[in-house]
This record gives structure tokens, C-alpha cells and sequence, in this order.
């Protein structure tokens, strides 16, 4: 018969064992429009999606959307697009015109005034809609991959080799070359014509480092395939809180050593500076002279530490998956593919919260 000082004994008995025995690790709770989270996000050209396409990404939990407008970005074109997304619980975090890609802004021919009133009208727009970021790059002329390939694991993905580029790619794009002074010249006359509009309407703009990071090609100098291009558009934006990057960690991995900073480097120093605005989650199988794109678990990238380390400079933006790769009846936004590389960044950015907060 069990006593009462027996079942005493065995209440301090369970009560020691409890205090003793390890207790589970606090689980992070991924709220995705939590303002101090990274958001995960994915590129979206919006004209060619169905409302299908957009009900599989709101199943997969993507709940914040960059839009990639084409020239129909008018007001109320965009205005219908943030209340088509919202009936999938979405919202623009940021937005691409191409007005910016515009070889006359781009190269500084007459007709550019004309064609960056269109920008400013569309960051006017963004500020009008909500939308606080903007992407852009300026890379005229360029070589993004010299060919599709199947991976090691078999699905689909770029690939560039430097060797095939220059012997059967290359050629003089424009009427002439263009040095890197003449195109620091033309990037300078932009940014000074639309931050002014940009800090108005509260809308930052994020600028892509150029893919792959070759000082030329085409016969187009290139500014931002180094530290020191980065550096020097910060100073033209002076203290500009308007102004900052969109962190491509494909691109700064195919630099290797040779980007002046390493991709934990930058996230420290910009990262850690808020301005990193935007970040594209992807890898790569190798540096340059050649790489093939590759899923964020498949490069030679730890993408867990990229992770963490965004984590750890509080980094809040969004991260989108990058040139997606192919896998077996993929096709249009490659459904397969996007799934695979969210639940890949999900798991990094759990993990993540859980050690760095």
C-alpha cells in the first residue's frame, strides 16, 4: 500500500528529475511581416503570372512579392496589382520599372532626360502605393550566362564560362566602347536626377551588383565588380538614407578573392551600416572563370552561415531565390524548383533565428 510519505518522496523525486533534465531549445516562430525578421520574398513578372501561379506561392508561404513591372506601369496598373496580390495575402516589398535598363540613360545619349521622368514617375508611384524599395542595376551590354546546362544532380541551370564568352560570345555591342569614367559618368547623372525623388517619396533604391563581375564586356566598362565600386556609388549618394544595395550573394561568390571583400565582409560592413536593402539567396558551384548556378544547398557557398550572418546584423529586408533552377516538368516559374529553394531558405532562416535572435 502506498503511503503518504511514499508518495511525498516520489513528488520530490519527479520534481528533482524535472529540474534536472535538460530543457527543449526555445522554438523561433517565423513571422515573416514581423518588421525585425528577414522577409522571403520572390521575383514576380506579374503580366505573365495566372491567379494559379500566385495561389502556389501564397501555399508555399511566400507572402511578400518583388514585382518586375514592364513600360504598362502606370498608377493604376500598379495600384490593381497591390490589390490583386493582397487577395493572396501578399504585399510589394519592392518593385522593378525598366526604365532604368534604358541604354539611353545607361550611355548618356540625348534622349535620356525623357526616359528617367519615366523612373521618377514610377518611384513617385511606389511611394504613393507603399512600395519602400526599388531595384535597379547598370550593366549595359551584358553577358548573364553562355549557356544551360544540366548540373551535376541533373537539373536544369546557367552556366558561364569565361573561356567561351571571350572566344564565342563577345563583340562590340554599341557604336563605340565605353570606358569605365564614361559610364561612372552616366550612373552619376542618374542618381543625381532620381534620389532627390526617391528620398521624396520614401522609396530606397537598391542597387545590383553587375553578373558576372568582369571589369568589361562587350566593350562596356562595368562599376560595381569590386568593394571599390560599391564604395565610391556610397559617396555619390552621400548620407543619403535612400540609397543601398541589393546584395546579390550569386553574384559576390562568382568573385571569389576577388571582389575586394569577401560576402561576410559585406554583410558586416553595409549589413551592419542598414544598407543592405534587398538580398538575392543564391550559389554557385565555383569562382570565376567558371560556375554553374546552382541551388543554395548545391554550391560552394555555406548558405547556412550567409544566413546567420544577415541574421546577425539584424538584416530585415527580403531574400528572394535567384535564376531559379529546373527540375523534372518544370516550366513557366518553375513551381518544383521555387519550392525547393523556399523550404531551403525557411529552414536556414529558423535555424538562423534560433541561434543569432
Amino acid at each position: 500500500m502506498t503511503t503518504r510519505r511514499d508518495l511525498m518522496t516520489g513528488s520530490l523525486a519527479a520534481s528533482v528529475a524535472m529540474a534536472a533534465a535538460p530543457k527543449p531549445p526555445k522554438r523561433s516562430v517565423i513571422d515573416e511581416y514581423d518588421p525585425a525578421n528577414i522577409k522571403l520574398s520572390h521575383r514576380m513578372p506579374i503580366r505573365g503570372m495566372s491567379d494559379d501561379d500566385l495561389l502556389f506561392l501564397q501555399q508555399i508561404g511566400i507572402r511578400w512579392a518583388r514585382i518586375e513591372f514592364g513600360e504598362e506601369a502606370s498608377y493604376d496598373y500598379m495600384k490593381a496589382t497591390v490589390e490583386r496580390l493582397a487577395r493572396f495575402n501578399m504585399k510589394i516589398y519592392s518593385a522593378v520599372h525598366p526604365a532604368y535598363r534604358n541604354t539611353d540613360v545607361q550611355l548618356g545619349r540625348p534622349r535620356r532626360d525623357q526616359v528617367i521622368q519615366t523612373y521618377c514617375t514610377f518611384l513617385e508611384d511606389c511611394g504613393r502605393l507603399g512600395i519602400p524599395v526599388s531595384n535597379y542595376d547598370w550593366h549595359p551590354a551584358n553577358t548573364y550566362t553562355t549557356a544551360e546546362i544540366l548540373s551535376a544532380r541533373r537539373y536544369r541551370a546557367r552556366e558561364f564560362k569565361l573561356s567561351d564568352f571571350r572566344s564565342k560570345v563577345e563583340k562590340q555591342a554599341f557604336e563605340r566602347e565605353y570606358s569605365a569614367e564614361d559610364i561612372w559618368g552616366t550612373y552619376t547623372y542618374f542618381m543625381k536626377a532620381v534620389l532627390p525623388v526617391a528620398e521624396k517619396a520614401n522609396v530606397k533604391l537598391a542597387l545590383h551588383p553587375d553578373d558576372p563581375p568582369l571589369a568589361r564586356m562587350n566593350g562596356v566598362a562595368k562599376l560595381f565588380v569590386h568593394f571599390d565600386g560599391y564604395k565610391r556609388a556610397e559617396q555619390i549618394a552621400g548620407s543619403s538614407r535612400h540609397w543601398g544595395l541589393t546584395f546579390c550573394i550569386g553574384t559576390w561568390s562568382e568573385g571569389g578573392d576577388q571582389m575586394g571583400k569577401d560576402v561576410f565582409e559585406m554583410i558586416r560592413d553595409f549589413g551592419g551600416r542598414g544598407k543592405i536593402l534587398d538580398v538575392h539567396f543564391r550559389n554557385v558551384s565555383a569562382p570565376l572563370p567558371h560556375f554553374v548556378e546552382t541551388f543554395p544547398d548545391d554550391g560552394y557557398m555555406d548558405m547556412y552561415q550567409v544566413m546567420k550572418a544577415l541574421r546577425q546584423v539584424k538584416f530585415n529586408g527580403t531574400a528572394v531565390p535567384d535564376h531559379v533552377p529546373g527540375l523534372a516538368g518544370d516550366s513557366g516559374i518553375r513551381r518544383a524548383g521555387t519550392a525547393y529553394c523556399i523550404a531551403c531558405m525557411r529552414s536556414l532562416l529558423r535555424r538562423a533565428n534560433e541561434e543569432a535572435g
